[in-house]
């Protein structure tokens, strides 16, 4: 029988629950590590894996762990992940990659150093009309991609930023950030790198409250030729609404809808009709507010099978560093337009 892959987590916040409960479905979670020991102590005893407050003194005392899942704030992922690499274990890297493009590359650099794999979570690929829509895209069925339009258009209240990270410039980043990079990371992956932005942001609810944008509107032109907008907002009223993405292209189109980009809203399709989709995961449930589409358990499959030599990574370094320069782009585009 194959040795089971031993797994530790760099911060115990909500998201580390998620990975927590994948871990113990994929490998043995050993240790678990936060600079605020109650968190790590709560998250270990219910996990039976040992407990931390530093990354150093885990990795150091834990010489087993394969792999380090960095589920801390958006500003510390570089510094985390580089942390692991050069202590010879795989990382899993929580979205955002990092805050900057150069952060990005630094990480890529210490995995092609310690000759280890660097994932990057990116679970709205696994929702079903996405890989279904992304197989049409890459199998020519949609023929060339004329233009593209998301939609994301979410709820986050004055309880979700306060006594948090959340909000602040050095270690959330922004709402395309924290928020919206796994729509970000879609345009990408479906349409490809963009060359030109034109940006407007503002803070229009969270004045006092976060120290960036609470909506944006963004206009792309794409390498390839195609052209995008981007509307975003975290201020529906009361509840999330709707993250959408509307393909229009020469033999077809299509939208991805619901609040989450997990329903397939609309199609006129030139060929075959996308049908019998199976059921996604729900979104990742918050108490207060929703997140995106939990497919955590897809990130760990794909994990594994690629350790395994079985399997192709999902979602590379370098994809995830082409999210966080085209977020750069549109935030330098927007700061102009306010000078």
């Amino acid at each position: 029988m194959a040795k089971p892959i031993v797994f530790a987590i760099v911060g115990c916040g909500r998201i580390a629950q998620r990975h927590a409960e994948h871990i113990q479905n994929s490998g043995i979670l050993l240790a678990v590590c936060d600079t605020d020991i109650n968190k790590a102590k709560t998250l270990g005893e219910k996990y039976k894996a040992k407990w931390f407050n530093s990354l150093e003194a885990m990795l150091a005392s834990c010489p087993e762990i394969d792999v380090v899942s960095v589920c801390t704030p958006n500003g510390l992922h570089a510094e985390h992940s580089i942390a692991a690499l050069k202590a010879g274990r795989h990382v899993l890297c929580e979205k955002p990659m990092a805050l900057t493009v150069p952060d990005c590359s630094a990480m890529i650099h210490a995995a092609e150093r310690a000759n280890k794999r660097l994932f990057i979570v990116k679970q709205n690929r696994f929702n079903p009309p996405v890989e279904a829509v992304k197989k049409l895209i890459d199998s020519g069925d949609l023929g060339k991609i004329y233009s593209v339009q998301l939609s994301c258009f979410w709820n986050r209240n004055d309880d979700y930023y306060k006594n948090s990270w959340k909000g602040t410039k050095d270690l959330d980043g922004g709402t395309l950030y924290t928020q919206f990079s796994h729509f970000i990371d879609l345009l990408y992956w479906f349409v490809g790198d963009v060359e030109k932005v034109m940006a407007v942001t503002d803070n229009f609810h969270h004045q006092g409250l976060i120290e960036f944008e609470d909506t944006g509107m963004v206009i792309l032109k794409f390498l390839n030729g195609a052209i995008g907008t981007i509307n975003y907002t975290v201020n529906a009223f009361k509840k999330n609404m709707e993250g959408s993405l509307t393909i229009f292209a020469e033999k077809g189109t299509v939208k991805i809808g619901g609040q989450y980009l997990n329903e397939l809203e609309y199609q006129s399709l030139e060929g075959e009709s996308i049908s019998d989709l199976p059921p996604g995961n729900p979104p990742n449930n918050y108490g207060q507010y929703f997140g995106s589409m939990s497919n955590h358990d897809k990130v760990y499959q794909n994990l594994i099978s690629v350790l395994k030599g079985n399997g192709t990574i999902a979602t590379s370094g370098m994809e995830g560093l082409k999210t966080v320069e085209i977020i750069e782009k549109i935030y330098q585009q927007a700061k102009k337009n306010k000078s």
